[in-house]
């Protein structure tokens, strides 16, 4: 990436009020918080080196978004897809011995704070796609599409903007970005994502379930937390591969390898507009816990759809500015 560049107080308002949507809208392409940043990062370097050859022929907000696409495109080549582990196997038994190595970080979708992402508007109704369009799996989903047909999609159904907008913004044609669209829609569809479905909001996550949920966990009390599951909820760890989808499943790890995990405390966050929880576990030091996951929980239909736990606490917790342990 290129190095930092001094900003003149003006210019560096006028770029960095762009941001938010635009960190959002690379973290949709990229899969990555911590990328995302980066992309962000170097396009505002890019435009602040370009704004004296820039005579506003088009929207800045529109320029800066053509430069963070070539950025992403950029940090897109070569580079394997970023994944959750469902999309890398079928659901396993609960034992310690599949649970396989850990995974490099580049391999997963990663979380993101809501705070670094796009602010969305008073608006429910877009307030409610804003959600929609961060959550995990969703993103997770994007990556299946090639970066050029990545960028269509959120540009076109995501952001709403024309399809001239989009080819302008491209160097192409609309004819072609139409069928860049159709093709992306095709492979959603293939896997069962249908990008014009009313979103799913945190609505349906009434704060009784999660104080339910909350009180299950900390107290390990496997019955009442498998209660509040769907039947096949998925439960994930990265940086493992192993997933599991069955309440019997659950049970049994949590009880065997994951009995740990007894004792826990939850601190509340938020992440990718989802519930989200840092979970901290006994230390083995009185009164103390230390960090053991960032649990980012998928809610639909009145149940938890699905937990992931990202294990890798060093890399998460200052992302999410929670704290090293919990005393007392």
């Amino acid at each position: 990436m290129s190095a930092p560049v001094q900003l003149a107080p003006d210019d560096e308002r006028r770029l960095e009020q762009h941001r938010p949507e635009l960190t959002g809208y690379c973290y949709r392409m990229l899969g990555s918080a911590f990328e995302a940043e980066d992309a962000v990062q170097e396009t505002l370097v890019r435009a602040w080196r370009g704004l004296d050859r820039f005579e506003g022929r088009s929207a800045l907000r529109s320029w800066l978004y053509r430069i963070a696409t070539n950025v992403c495109f950029d940090m897109l080549k070569g580079r394997q897809r970023r994944a959750l582990p469902m999309d890398l196997g079928p659901a396993q038994a609960a034992e310690a011995r599949l649970l396989g190595p850990e995974l490099p970080a580049a391999t997963w979708v990663e979380p993101a704070p809501d705070a670094r992402l796009r602010g969305p508007g008073a608006d429910p109704a877009e307030l409610a796609e804003w959600r929609d369009s961060v959550r995990l799996a969703f993103v997770a989903t994007l990556q299946h599409l090639p970066p050029l047909q990545r960028a269509v999609l959120i540009l076109r159904e995501v952001l709403q903007w024309r399809a001239a907008e989009v080819a302008e913004l491209l160097d192409s044609t609309v004819p072609a970005v139409n069928s860049a669209l159709q093709r992306a829609r095709a492979t959603l569809a293939a896997r069962d994502v249908d990008a014009d479905e009313p979103p799913r909001t945190l609505g349906e996550a009434k704060q009784g379930l999660l104080d339910r949920y909350v009180d299950a966990f900390e107290r390990y009390d496997m019955d009442a937390l498998t209660s509040l599951l769907q039947e096949d909820a998925a439960w994930s760890m990265p940086p493992y591969a192993l997933w599991l989808a069955t309440h019997d499943d659950i049970r049994r790890w949590c009880l065997g390898p994951g009995a740990g995990c007894r004792g826990s405390r939850l601190v509340p966050t938020a992440a990718n507009a989802a519930p989200a929880y840092g979970q901290y576990k006994p230390s083995g030091r009185p009164g103390e816990h230390a960090p053991w996951a960032l649990q980012v929980l998928e809610v639909a239909d009145g149940r938890i759809a699905g937990i992931t736990f990202y294990l890798d606490t060093a890399r998460y917790f200052p992302l999410f500015g929670l704290p090293d342990r919990l005393t007392g």
